[in-house]
Order: C-alpha cells, then structure tokens, then sequence
C-alpha cells in the first residue's frame, strides 16, 4: 500500500506529464493560429511553462522523481486549420484540468490543493476561451477535470 505523499506524487508526476505534452502541442496551435489569439497561445505557454517549473521544483524538493519531456508527443487529434488547433488547445486543456482535480483528490497537503485548484482553474478558463474563439457553446461545463 502506497502512503498518502505517494499518490500525492504520483499525482503531481502525471500532471507534469501532461504540462510538457500541453506546450509542445501549443507548438502547434502557434504555427496554425491566426494573429488575432497569438496574445492567448503567448499567455497560455507562459502558464504552462511557468507552471511546469514549478512542478518541478515542488518534487526535487520531495526527492521525488519528475518526468522529463519527450522529444515528441502523438497528437490527440489532426490539426490541418486553424479551427483544428484552437479544438487542440481546448482539448490540452481538458486534459490539464483532469489531471490537476486528480493531484487535488490525492493532494496531502493545503498547498498542494491550492496549487491544484488555481491550475485547475486556469485550464478551465483557457478552454472556454478557445471555445468562444470557436464559437463553441456551452463555452465550459458545470465541473471541469471531471466527468459528471
């Protein structure tokens, strides 16, 4: 049986996994977005690469072992057009809101869980953001990261 601090780790090891695999997708969405949501790609891998760091320095700090980034991720879906990259960005952002309710229902410490939850909540914010620039509606659902 694993302690509380492991799956609290563990938790955190999965959402800095999906972290590099949101910025290097958001490669993508850069090179097939037009200018008028380059301020959104730019404020969104500010985030993520800020957030990634952070990750990171909260498990060395546990002597805890973080994923490195690979040198290249399987894309959830084919991007060919600018709506394509914007239906990435609201997808890796999905994904990042899951992970991070998953480090909050494992989390062992306060911090641990306000960190979650502002993550949480920025993926969420992210995500209907790239929904309006898709037009999409409901632009966000009742409870993000989670699937009820």
């Amino acid at each position: 049986m694993s302690s509380g601090k492991d799956a609290d780790n563990a938790a955190l090891a999965d959402a800095l996994a999906i972290e590099h695999s949101t910025i290097y997708g958001y490669g993508i969405v850069s090179a097939l977005s037009p200018p008028s949501v380059n301020d959104m790609v730019v404020e969104a891998l500010t985030v993520h690469r800020q957030r990634r760091d952070d990750v990171i320095a909260m498990l060395a700090a546990r002597k805890a072992n973080a994923p490195v980034a690979a040198p290249g991720y399987q894309l959830p879906l084919l991007v060919a057009s600018a709506a394509d990259a914007a239906r990435l960005a609201v997808r890796m952002e999905n994904d990042g809101a899951t992970a991070w309710r998953a480090v909050i229902e494992h989390a062992d410490t306060a911090d641990d869980r306000a960190f979650a939850s502002t993550a949480l909540t920025q993926s969420a914010v992210m995500a209907a953001r790239w929904n309006r620039v898709l037009g999409a509606w409901p632009i966000t659902t009742s409870f993000p990261g989670g699937n009820e």
